[in-house]
C-alpha cells in the first residue's frame, strides 16, 4: 500500500504564514459583514444618503457664498466620515468574538499570532477603498469632477484609507480595554465634534477668529483640504503632509496598546 505523500508545512512563525492566515482571516471578516443588512446599510448605503440629503439640503447655497462649489468638501467630508464610523462595526465585532470565546479559540489554533489582528486590518482597508469609492461615484453624480489628473485622483482615493487606518488603531485599542468601556459613546462624540467643526462644509473663516486654526489643523480638515486640491486645484503638499503626519502619529501612539489588548483578548475573553 502505498502511503499518501507527506506535504512540507509551513512554520506558524513564519512571514509566509502570516499573509496566508492573514487573508484567512481577512475572508472571514468581510464574508461576516456582507452577510450582516446592518453593517451593509451602516457602512456603505448611509454614507451615500448622507451625501445625496447634505445637498438636496444646502443646495447650491454654501456654492454661492463661497464662490467655491460645496460638492467637492461635502463628498470629501462624507469619506472621511464614513471611514471612522465603518470602524465601529468592526470594533463592536471585536469585542464581541473576544467575549464569546472566538478570539481565544484562535489562538489555541497553530496559526501565527498577529494573523488576527493584521487580517481585520486588511478587511477594514477593503472596507474604507470600497466605501470611499462609492461614495465618490455618486459625488460624481452630484458634481464632483477629477480635474487634476489620475495620478492626483488615485491619491485622493487613498488618502481616506490613510486617515481611516489610524482611526481604525484607536479604535481597536478602545474595544479591547479590559471591563464596559462606553466604545460607542466616546467615539460617537469624537467623531460628532470632528464632523461639525471641520473645513467640509465652510472654509475656517467662516469660524471664529479664536477657532480658525484649530479647525483649519485638525486631522479631518487637514484630509479634507488634501481632497479638495487633489480634485478641484489649489494647496496640496500642505494638508497632505499634515493628513499623513495625523495619521503616522496616532498609529505610533495607538499601535501597541492595540496589539497587546487584542492579544489580551485572545488569551482572557475581555
Amino acid at each position: 500500500m502505498q502511503l499518501p505523500i507527506v506535504e512540507h508545512r509551513v512554520s506558524e512563525f513564519s512571514l509566509r504564514a502570516l499573509f496566508a492566515h492573514s487573508f484567512i482571516h481577512c475572508n472571514r471578516i468581510l464574508l461576516k459583514w456582507v452577510r450582516d443588512y446592518s453593517t451593509t446599510i451602516q457602512a456603505l448605503l448611509y454614507p451615500a444618503l448622507t451625501l445625496v440629503m447634505l445637498r438636496i439640503v444646502f443646495g447650491d447655497s454654501i456654492s454661492k457664498a463661497t464662490g467655491v462649489s460645496s460638492i467637492y468638501g461635502t463628498t470629501a467630508m462624507i469619506t472621511i466620515i464614513a471611514a471612522m464610523t465603518g470602524s465601529m462595526v468592526s470594533a463592536l465585532g471585536l469585542k464581541s468574538e473576544a467575549e464569546t470565546g472566538l478570539l481565544g479559540r484562535f489562538a489555541t489554533l497553530p496559526v501565527h499570532r498577529a494573523s488576527g489582528l493584521v487580517g481585520r486590518m486588511l478587511a477594514e482597508a477593503f472596507r474604507i477603498v470600497f466605501t470611499t469609492i462609492l461614495i465618490l461615484m455618486v459625488g460624481v453624480f452630484l458634481g464632483f469632477r477629477f480635474t487634476q489628473g489620475p495620478v492626483a485622483g488615485f491619491t485622493l482615493i487613498l488618502l481616506p484609507m490613510i486617515f481611516g487606518m489610524a482611526f481604525v488603531m484607536f479604535v481597536t485599542a478602545l474595544a479591547t480595554v479590559p471591563g464596559r468601556a462606553p466604545l460607542v459613546e466616546i467615539v460617537s462624540i469624537l467623531t460628532t465634534l470632528l464632523m461639525f467643526f471641520n473645513t467640509g462644509f465652510v472654509p475656517k473663516v467662516a469660524y471664529p477668529i479664536w477657532l480658525q486654526n484649530t479647525v483649519a489643523n485638525q486631522p479631518m480638515s487637514c484630509a479634507i483640504d488634501a481632497m479638495k486640491g487633489l480634485a478641484l486645484g489649489g494647496p496640496v503638499s500642505e494638508p497632505l503632509l499634515k493628513t499623513v503626519a495625523w495619521s503616522i502619529g496616532i498609529i505610533v501612539v495607538f499601535a501597541y496598546p492595540a496589539v497587546r489588548g487584542y492579544r489580551r483578548a485572545a488569551e482572557t475573553g475581555r
